[in-house]
């Protein structure tokens, strides 16, 4: 079949007949693929939808989480605020303590005054009586060298 020369209203019925079939089976099959994308379209987002649901339960409750710690953080900061001297408090009561043992340190001071003074007193007694018995033993070698 060159051409045109075996062709006749019957055999390009047949063809067309043929065409036709085979373009239905591919419509048929097209729609049927597109029916399947469809579906799977479908189910897909149907478990994005339950993924995200998921996901906003588990932000929900991370969230609650982080709030609760925080609170508990925040309370336990409250509660130990009072239990921590301030800078001026601890100065104030160093000032009292320091006010009310003055007397204490003064008496000590005074006594240390008294005793570093009874300390050169006797220094200086000691130093006289050294000093005297070397003029006494200086005279008396005079005396005996003179009385030679």
């Amino acid at each position: 079949m060159s051409g045109a020369e075996g062709w006749t209203v019957g055999t390009l019925k047949e063809h067309y007949e043929a065409l036709r079939i085979a373009d239905e089976k591919f419509q048929a099959e097209r729609d049927r693929r597109n029916t399947e994308v469809a579906a799977e379209r479908e189910k897909a987002l149907k478990i994005k939808e339950t993924a995200d649901l998921a996901a906003l339960s588990l932000a929900r409750e991370i969230q609650t989480y982080k709030d609760d710690k925080a609170d508990k953080a925040r309370d336990t900061a409250l509660s130990e605020r009072g239990a921590y001297v301030t800078r001026g408090d601890l100065e104030s009561v160093v000032e009292e303590i320091r006010d009310s043992l003055k007397p204490l340190f003064e008496f000590v001071a005074g006594q240390r005054g008294a005793a570093q003074g009874t300390q050169l007193t006797t220094a200086k007694l000691f130093g006289f009586i050294a000093a005297g018995g070397t003029l006494a033993g200086i005279v008396f070698a005079l005396v005996n060298l003179l009385a030679r």
